[in-house]
C-alpha cells in the first residue's frame, strides 16, 4: 500500500489545525481521510464542506444511514483501507 506523509495533529498549524480541531469536535477524532487532505490545505476546507453538505443534508431523499452504506460499499469496491 502506498503511504503519503500527512501533517500530524501535534504539528498542525493554520487551516490544517482549524480543520483538525473541527474534526475532533465533530467526530471525537481526526480520521485518516481528513489527515490525507492536510497535504493540500487550500483544498481541505472545500472538500470537508462538500462532505458535510452531502452527508448531513436533511433534505436528501436518502437517509443518513443509506448515504453511509453507499460510502462504505464504494470504499470496499475501491479497496480503500481507511
Amino acid at each position: 500500500m502506498a503511504w503519503i506523509r500527512t501533517v500530524d495533529e501535534a504539528e498542525a498549524t493554520g487551516i490544517v489545525k482549524e480543520e483538525y480541531d473541527a474534526a475532533l469536535a465533530r467526530a471525537g477524532q481526526v480520521y485518516n481521510i481528513v489527515k490525507l487532505l492536510s497535504v493540500r490545505p487550500k483544498s481541505m476546507r472545500p472538500f470537508i464542506e462538500l462532505y458535510i453538505a452531502i452527508m448531513f443534508d436533511e433534505n436528501s431523499p436518502l437517509s443518513r444511514m443509506q448515504r453511509e452504506m453507499i460510502a462504505t460499499v464504494v470504499s470496499k469496491v475501491n479497496e480503500c483501507h481507511y
